[in-house]
Order: C-alpha cells, then structure tokens, then sequence
C-alpha cells in the first residue's frame, strides 16, 4: 500500500520518537497548528499517519498538509489526554473534533461565615466557602435555591455578619425578617448554633443526601406529635413534602445505586452528542450534554475519551465509578468502567442515551425553525447516504404496476421534488404492448416511454428511480434504462414487498434502512402515493370497461350510438329496465330492437 511522502527533517525527528505517552501537534506550511492529538505511545502513533493510505479522505489530506511536527512528553495517558482538550481549545486545529460548547456553569455557595448565606454564582474563590454543583441548568440552580428558601430560613443579606458586629447592636431587622423569611441572626435572636443546623440540612440537600433529610423530619415530626405540638409538627411536614416533590423530580432508579457516573452517546453522523449524567442514590444530581463535531474518523471509544476529559476538567469531577456503553479509548487505572447489560444500570445508560438523542432532536428543531430549509436539505443528504448518490435528489419519481390477473394492466409514475409531492407531476400509464400479467414487461414499457419523451422534450431528468418491486422489477428498469442509453446517468433503486428492504442494481443482498430513518419516511410516502395513484386509475378504467363491456360485443352498434346510449341512462343496468319505446327514441327503432333484444338474451341465458 502506498506511503505518504515526508520531507528529511520531518522523517528525522518520527525516528527519535520516544515510546512513550505524549501529545504530538501537526503543523502546516504557514506553521498553523492544523491538528493535535494524544498518544499512549507517540513513536508507534505518529509513524501509522505515514506508513499507509487511509481509508478516510480528511485524514489523507491532513497527512498531506504536515510539514513540520512538535511534541509534549508526560508520564500517562490520562495526563495526555487532558493535555489534549487544553490544546485543543487553545489552537483550535482544522482537523480536530470541534467541541462546540465551552461555557462556565453555576454553583450554588454556602459561605464561610457563623451565620452563612446561600446564593448561586459562577466565580469559584477559594476563602474556605463551600461550593455545589456545578449545574448544567440555572433554572435547576433557582428551583433548589427556591427550594431552601421555602423550607429553612437562611438570610439574604450581604452583611458580612460576625459575632462581634451582632454583640456590638449594629444590626436591624429588615423586611425578610418580618415576612418569616429570616430568623433575624442579625440581632442575635437566633443563635449559631441553631442556625447552622438548618445550613447543615440545606448542605445535605445540596449534595442529594434526602433520604437521612427524609428520616430525620419524619422522626421530629412524630416526636413533636406526641408532645401535641402540632403546629410545629405541621411546620415540619411541610417541609417533609416540599423535599419529597424536590426528589421525586431527580430519582430515576433504585435507591440501591449511591455514586456513579454514566455516559450516553448519540452517534449518528459527523455531529456527535455525548450525555453525562452524575447520579447520587439513585438521583440525577448532575447532567449535561456536549456536542462533538467529529473532523477525522474519531471512534466512539475516542469521543467519550474526550467527554471524560471535557466532564473532569470544566465540572471538577473525579471519576470512580462509569457506565459506559463501550469501554473508552483512554487508560484510567483508578476507574472501573461498567457495560451494563440489565438491571438499574442498564436503565441508567438508557437514561443517558435518551437525553443525548433528545438533544439532538432539540438542536434540529431550533435549526429547522429559524430555517425551514435546513430540514429538506438534511432528509436530501441523508438520502444521498444512504443510496449512495453522486448528488442530491431534488427529484425522484417512483414506478407502480397494478393490475387484476392481467387485465386492465396500467402504471403510476409519482414525482416528489425536495422530498414533497409535486402532485401536478404526476403520470399514469395504459399498459399497450404487453399482453397478460407481466409486471417486468410492464415497467420496461412505462419507463421507456416515460424518459423516452422528457428526453426528446429536453425536461430533467430525475436524480433517483424507485421502483416498486423486488430484483425482478429492478432488473427491467435498468434494461429500460440501458436501451435509452442513461444508464449512469440515472440511479435506480428498487423496493421489496417488506419496505425496509432495498435492492441496487447488481447487488442481490439488500440494503436494510432503520426504521425510523427520514429516508424510509420519504420512500413509504412515494410508495403509498404510487399505490393511491395507480389503483385509482386501474379502478376507474376498469368501471369503465366494465360499463361497455355488454355493449361492445353488439353486432351493429358502433361507439357513438353507446356513447349516446350511456350518457343519457347512465349505466348498462337502467339501460337494460328501460322499454322498447324508450330506447328508440333515442336511437331509432331498428337499432333500440338490436340493443333491446341483445341485452334480454343476455338475461335469458
């Protein structure tokens, strides 16, 4: 296989690689970093850029841009990978996964103070105050600071509030006070003490710790009861509820789960969403989803490797436990990776999984909404996937036999242009020069005739053929197609009877499209418009035959006199209750006793 040419000074320093874990940077003739990438061993890594083709056009065209190479040498993988995403962002190499999302999320803060408050914020400064979270959704953020608020008394004030400035008198009840909202620790009516049992519970709130919340409220509760001080007893569940609704928002799964996190991929095509959930007792305490732009051919083990890194490094998360639907490409001895198969785990993974595809629906939504044309330009390119076309198809027509055991054989032919019926398109076709039920014959017949005319007419051609039927059916249309001479310039698929089933010319193994693909909608649309279009046609033509059928075989009666016969009584049936006097009027009195007469012996017999 070939190899890609270096220059001298380039082959030179791949040689005097070490075997060890680093990040090596790429740079091209301007001396741009063009890409950065982290390797377990640089030597080996670098050199299979150089040492064959790739299968992947992006990555022989990086190949073919380095001109010059540097490298950064660390002590482990996990310090390479981290050195990695930092240098990611800060080059933003042409080449590299584009991480779209990069953004400092909130905390929520209780402070390092006798009597603390509690507010969110997005700057972490280390005086000794203590932070939770970071939360991926401030309106999460607010829910819960509203939350304890409700519950406990905590003030707002910021007064920095010591014991000597309370003992001193210098402060004053402000309007919380009077609203219950705040215990007024600013004049010393509440004590340290008592008032950092109630931050306590907030922090135990903060970190997901409800249950022992739950238990301890229940019990106060209860004792309270039993002393008959029900107006504090009622206090208490007020609060018991309140946390009760708060946790039944996040738990999703057994209680049995206490500390664990779990990554979800949603991997369709270049764009990448990668859902990180952190679970605390069986709550979602944390989740977020990044969004990856896939620049080379990065496996899925790599992109979650990235995930891990992004996760660590903005949201300060230490990794111990990980569910994963594959084991990442990245070494982390300290971590035990978990590929459920069943159970809460496996549910969990599911969770994860669901919430990244939700993303992705949620990020097509709002491109589709501030543009309607990005969605018919998505369906057309992922219809140009998946059968392989060299362009878009703006156009596409589907073929449709229908006849009953031969008779009255005729074809639909349905045109969808940007992958939305042009109903004004629309062609049926009488069946002329094949005799009995042969649907091959049939579609060679129809297709000729139809690209046969919008040839000599100079119309366009359509980008794609799809024809209603299996190999048998495909096979005429590109016989037809050969015969005209467009074979090539046309594609041609053809549909089996069970619908996810496509067959290509030459290929007797058939193409399986996901159910719930956009391309399999648009092609049951066509299909579904060529079965309406065409049994509505053969419907028709067949009542009409069936309506001059006993007329046609009458010696003397020609087509005007049935024409004449059938508009004025409408239907064989009444033409056959009316007299003898009746029909000649109509037709004179030699040609009413042949019809008459004709039409009762057909009774008779």
């Amino acid at each position: 296989m070939a190899k890609h040419k270096k220059s001298a000074s380039l082959t030179e320093k791949i040689s005097i690689l070490p075997d060890t874990p680093g990040v090596y940077m790429y740079y091209d003739s301007e001396g741009t970093v063009i890409y950065v990438g982290k390797a377990k061993n640089l030597k080996r890594r670098v050199s299979s850029y150089f040492n064959r083709t790739h299968d992947s056009l992006r990555t022989n065209l990086l190949v073919r841009a380095i001109v010059d190479m540097s490298y950064i040498v660390v002590p482990t993988e996990q310090d390479a990978l981290n050195l990695e995403a930092s240098m990611i962002k800060e080059y933003q190499p042409r080449y590299n996964v584009l991480l779209k999302d990069d953004k400092s999320y909130p905390w929520i803060v209780v402070t390092n103070e006798p009597f603390p408050k509690v507010f969110m914020t997005r700057q972490r400064i280390k005086d000794g105050s203590k932070y939770y979270g970071p939360y991926t959704d401030s309106g999460s953020a607010r829910a819960i600071l509203e939350l304890v608020r409700k519950i406990y008394c905590v003030r707002s004030c910021r007064q920095p509030m010591t014991l000597d400035w309370i003992k001193a008198g210098k402060g004053r009840l402000c309007l919380d006070y009077h609203l219950k909202r705040c215990k007024g620790c600013c004049t010393g009516l509440v004590s340290s003490e008592e008032y950092n049992r109630d931050i306590d519970r907030i922090r135990a709130i903060l970190r997901g710790e409800t249950g022992e919340l739950l238990a301890y409220l229940r019990g106060e509760m209860e004792k309270l009861s039993m002393e008959l001080r029900f107006e504090e007893a009622q206090e208490l569940k007020e609060q018991y509820d309140l946390i009760k609704r708060y946790q039944a928002k996040s738990v999703i799964v057994s209680q049995t789960i206490e500390d664990i996190d779990v990554f979800g991929i949603d991997d369709e095509d270049s764009d990448v969403y990668i859902n990180y959930m952190h679970v605390r007792r069986g709550a979602v305490v944390k989740s977020v989803t990044l969004e990856f732009k896939r620049r080379l051919d990065e496996s899925r083990a790599q992109l979650l490797g990235y995930a891990m890194s992004e996760i660590a490094e903005s949201l300060g998360v230490k990794f111990d436990e990980v569910i994963v639907a594959e084991e990442p490409d990245v070494e982390m001895p300290s971590v035990k990776f978990v590929i459920p198969q069943r159970g809460d785990k496996a549910k969990l993974l599911e969770v994860s999984q669901k919430n990244a595809r939700q993303h992705r629906v949620d990020r097509i939504k709002t491109m589709e909404k501030r543009n309607p044309e990005t969605r018919t330009e998505r369906i057309l390119q992922r219809m140009q996937s998946d059968f392989h076309l060299s362009e878009l198809p703006h156009h596409i027509e589907c073929f449709d036999n229908s006849n009953i055991q031969g008779t009255n054989p005729v074809a639909s032919c349905v045109v969808f242009k940007d992958a939305k019926p042009s109903k004004k398109d629309y062609r049926h076709f009488n069946i002329k020069t094949v005799v009995g039920p042969d649907d091959f014959a049939s579609m060679k017949e129809v297709l000729t005739r139809r690209y046969s005319r919008l040839v000599s007419e100079d119309k366009p051609l359509p980008q794609l053929i799809v024809v209603d039927g299996g190999k048998g059916q495909l096979s005429a249309a590109v016989e037809a197609l050969d015969d005209m001479g467009l074979r090539g310039r046309i594609a041609v698929v053809g549909i089996a009877k069970r619908l996810e089933e496509i067959y290509f010319p030459g290929d007797s193994i058939p193409l399986y499209i996901d159910k719930n693909s956009e391309t399999l909608r648009v092609i049951q649309h066509l299909r579904d418009e060529a079965h309406r279009f065409g049994i509505t046609h053969h419907r028709n033509r067949r009542s009409k035959s069936q309506a001059v059928s006993e007329l046609d075989g009458i010696k003397g009666v020609g087509e005007k006199t049935r024409t004449a016969l059938l508009t004025h009584f409408k239907s064989v049936k009444r033409l056959r209750e009316a007299d003898l006097d009746t029909i000649a009027e109509l037709i004179g009195p030699a040609k009413a006793s042949i019809v008459y007469g004709a039409l009762h012996a057909v009774d008779e017999n």
